[in-house]
């Protein structure tokens, strides 16, 4: 936890979450999401959205994403109100199907980078070859998204989310819906590129091992409306797998669910 200790005593916050109450309209009510919700993500950050279903995680990674505005309080990233979407923000979501079918690897990456006016030519392929290799996908470049596993097809996503090289990487329970071997690699692999690069991420999950694996810091929100429960460090990664992560996951469960 040093590293992430570090960046908080020596730059400012990146994101900035300041009361942030929210809420949307199903077509019989009027639903609060969260309330009064606040939050700081520093520069390096794995930070983890950690609480039950309904407790407003996912609504509150499409507020900062830009696609909500808050009925109360302020999201801030670089200083700067957040009040659309923008490329820096970049979402992976839960769902496999967030490819396009008709364009390959490559090409879905590249898409990415083009439609948003960031890069073009040769500039554009070199990036978008340099993170397909990163997550482990040279050899299938060229390959169409219905040949690919549904953790492959996750690597494609996470790989044209971070060829945007965006401030932050918003991660809704992307490995949710994988088998639990596929998912322990995907982690594993998400934590090898945070190694690599440092980039700043914020994770959505209702797991609470997840929660401790993936975040340098996890904050605990209770259930619907979701408000702010705790905020905790999670465990250095040498001590994953020892009695430091037991102890702390039991912690974790102790005070979600104590009333």
């Amino acid at each position: 936890m040093s590293h992430a200790g570090t960046a908080q005593q020596t730059a400012a916050p990146l994101l900035e979450i300041d009361g942030v109450t929210l809420q949307y309209k199903t077509s019989e009510h009027l639903v609060t999401a969260t309330r009064n919700v606040s939050f700081q993500v520093y520069p390096s950050d794995r930070f983890v959205l950690l609480g039950p279903s309904g407790c407003g995680k996912s609504t509150l990674l499409k507020a900062i994403g830009g696609y909500l505005n808050p009925v109360a309080g302020s999201i801030r990233l670089k200083g700067r109100e957040i009040t659309e979407p923008g490329p820096d923000r970049m979402m992976v979501f839960q769902e496999f199907d967030q490819l396009l079918p008709w364009k390959t690897v490559r090409q879905n990456v590249e898409f990415a980078l083009h439609a948003s006016g960031r890069l073009r030519g040769a500039e554009m392929r070199e990036r978008a070859e340099h993170y397909i290799a990163m997550v482990g996908l040279a050899k299938f470049i060229d390959s169409y998204p219905h040949t690919l596993s549904g953790g492959m097809k996750q690597r494609v996503s996470i790989a044209r989310g971070m060829a945007m090289e965006p401030d932050v990487l918003l991660m809704d329970e992307p490995y949710a819906a994988l088998d639990a071997l596929t998912r322990r690699k995907m982690q594993d692999e998400l934590l090898r590129l945070w190694d690599d690069t440092r980039f700043t991420v914020l994770f959505v999950t209702h797991s609470i091992e997840e929660a401790v694996r993936i975040g340098t810091r996890i904050l605990l929100l209770s259930p619907h409306p979701g408000q702010v429960k705790a905020e905790l460090n999670s465990i250095p990664e040498s001590e994953l797998g020892t009695a430091s992560q037991s102890a702390l996951e039991a912690r974790i469960n102790a005070m979600l669910f104590s009333h």
